[in-house]
């Protein structure tokens, strides 16, 4: 049976809930909701907090039925039996909705998997020279672009990466390059956008910032290349070809898939 007492602390606007102990499954979901309506009948309480192993199956699902948001893991902040546990901090405020189709996908928002997308943009001279940026941050060069903000379009964050690193508003035309990331040197996975530039009869009119971009370089296409990180090679080659070809390749870690 669900535990006589649903104990909860409270400090500073905020309800912690015990989630411990060895309830049944089909009980989660009563603790919660029962223990969450008291903590909220204090009015100073203006958030509900639970932590839970993040292999704790049960207990979470039972978050999520509740109307829980994940909100960040904790690594290794728990001992248990085998080791370091990591732990998944859950909330809930007053005001947030917790049924139907808006409290569903608030919860589905913060649980499920989110991928960086990243954009860059292909530009060229008349003469077929590409242009890379040498960074200030890391020894192999990019295209102009960079990672897209939350709630950002593809094409309206290009335009702002472009315009930050180089001072220039230049045309996007079509998708060329559609590249899935695999993960790197402590990155997550992500997926690139390549988009055609065009040619640009005036570099001059781009300017490194100085902060992040600390030279424009237009080499020839297989010279660029050689200065991108392996699994960017093939993707530069890629944008090439597509362009050449008036289509669009979608590749995986650098390499067609079709």
């Amino acid at each position: 049976m669900i535990r006589e007492h649903l104990p909860f602390t409270t400090s500073d606007g905020s309800a912690r809930i015990d989630f411990a102990g060895t309830d049944s499954e089909q009980r989660y979901d009563l603790l919660l909701t029962t223990t969450r309506r008291l903590a909220f009948t204090d009015p100073s309480v203006r958030r509900v907090e639970v932590d839970v192993c993040t292999d704790d199956t049960p207990r979470r699902r039972a978050l999520h039925r509740a109307g829980f948001r994940l909100e960040g893991i904790a690594r290794s902040a728990a001992l248990g039996p085998g080791g370091p546990l990591d732990i998944a901090r859950y909330a809930l405020l007053r005001d947030d909705v917790t049924d139907g189709r808006v409290g569903f996908t608030a919860v589905m928002n913060t649980v499920t998997a989110r991928k960086r997308v990243i954009a860059h943009l292909l530009v060229t001279q008349p003469d077929g020279r590409v242009c890379v940026l040498e960074t200030t941050f890391k020894p192999d060069f990019e295209l102009p672009g960079g990672i897209l903000e939350t709630g950002e379009s593809p094409r309206a964050g290009l335009i702002r990466e472009v315009r930050e690193e180089l001072s220039a508003d230049l045309a996007v035309g079509r998708l060329l390059v559609v590249d899935w990331l695999a993960p790197y040197l402590g990155w997550e996975d992500a997926v690139e956008l390549i988009f055609e530039g065009g040619d640009l009869h005036s570099p001059e009119l781009l300017r490194p910032d100085l902060k992040e971009i600390r030279a424009v370089h237009w080499l020839a296409p297989a010279d660029a290349i050689a200065t991108m990180a392996p699994f960017a090679q093939g993707r530069l080659g890629a944008a090439l070809s597509a362009r050449a070809e008036r289509t669009t390749w979608y590749l995986e870690a650098g390499a067609r898939v079709s």
